[in-house]
């Protein structure tokens, strides 16, 4: 079975959905409509273990790849969603190279990083894999994507490209504009610029670009690589226009 990180790796265009907890429907609807991966927020949303276990069995139970988003500097989440079975972490506000390891050492196993071992956790499908299993499984499948989310992000980010372990890069639009000072975020003409030099600094380091997108026709001009759509912004966009539809009778 091909797994997420192969094919994000290969250049595949991915389409995922960012979504909080509680979201279990959505999560079934992510994977009935096809999609390829969820992104449950742990930054923004609530970051509760037992339901988000639930959302991650939802998920892989309609074939959807599962990445968290965690906080930033929250090695103990990072073991905590890897051991529940995610694919992978999202780490926001990564600035340095420095910041770029120690996400990565949260994330994997010796000799590559410091994450605790156990294969009694769902990962380790409750011991039934052995600790040479959970090994190979945890180094082919594990993902590790840093934000981009300020200047000094942007500038370092060939070195943090450059961290092994770290699998794509994503720019935190949002958070990299108001960082400049400005409010409009990725409408921002200097936030788009920034972002695309993000994307050549990921072509030449043959690392995947991960974008946040709120529709369709932006996942279409994004950079090559993934694309997540930002559900609640796709959902209330999507209310807004019902609700304008209102006929005065």
């Amino acid at each position: 079975m091909t797994t997420l990180k192969q094919r994000l790796r290969s250049g595949e265009r991915l389409l995922g959905g960012l979504l909080r907890l509680p979201s279990e429907t959505l999560v079934e609807m992510a994977g009935v409509a096809g999609l390829d991966f969820v992104v449950f927020d742990c930054e923004h949303g609530p970051a509760d273990l037992v339901p988000l276990q639930q959302h991650v069995v939802a998920a892989q139970a309609h074939g959807l790849g599962v990445l968290v988003r965690v906080g930033a500097a929250e090695p103990a989440l990072v073991l905590r969603v890897l051991d529940l079975g995610a694919d992978g972490v999202i780490a926001p506000h990564v600035d340095t190279a420095a910041q770029a390891r120690a996400v990565v050492a949260a994330a994997h196993y010796p000799p590559l990083g410091e994450r605790g071992f156990a294969t009694y956790s769902r990962a380790g499908r409750f011991g039934a894999h052995s600790i040479t299993e959970h090994l190979e499984k945890a180094e082919e499948t594990t993902i590790v994507v840093p934000m981009i989310e300020t200047p000094a992000g942007c500038t370092a980010v060939p070195e943090i490209l450059s961290v092994p372990g770290v699998d794509a890069v994503l720019v935190g639009p949002a958070d990299l504009s108001v960082a400049m000072g400005l409010t409009g975020g990725a409408a921002e003409p200097l936030v788009a610029e920034a972002t695309q030099r993000v994307a050549r600094a990921a072509e030449r380091a043959r690392k995947p670009m991960v974008s946040i997108v709120g529709s369709a026709e932006q996942a279409k001009t994004a950079p090559p690589g993934a694309v997540i759509y930002n559900l609640t912004h796709v959902l209330l966009h999507t209310l807004r226009a019902l609700a304008a539809a209102r006929v005065d009778s």
